[in-house]
């Protein structure tokens, strides 16, 4: 299991979308996982759904994470 920010971030995606990243430039990868950090500290239903399936609240902070837009 991936320790640091960008390898938890990349683990919390499905397989196309890893791809998709992990294609991306470091910096990237880095603002992306930095913004997904903050939306699982930032959203109430994430820290519910984290007591029951930390994985699941992970990809779903992901999700949300790519769904404002790679190129933000």
């Amino acid at each position: 299991m991936p320790t640091d920010t960008v390898g938890r971030f990349l683990a919390a995606l499905d397989p196309k979308k890893q791809e998709v990243v992990g294609a991306r430039p470091r910096e990237e990868q880095e603002r992306l996982a930095a913004a997904w950090e903050r939306e699982l500290e930032a959203d109430d239903e994430l820290d519910t759904l984290d007591e029951l399936s930390p994985p699941a609240a992970e990809a779903e902070a992901a999700r949300r994470v790519l769904d404002r837009g790679i190129d933000q």
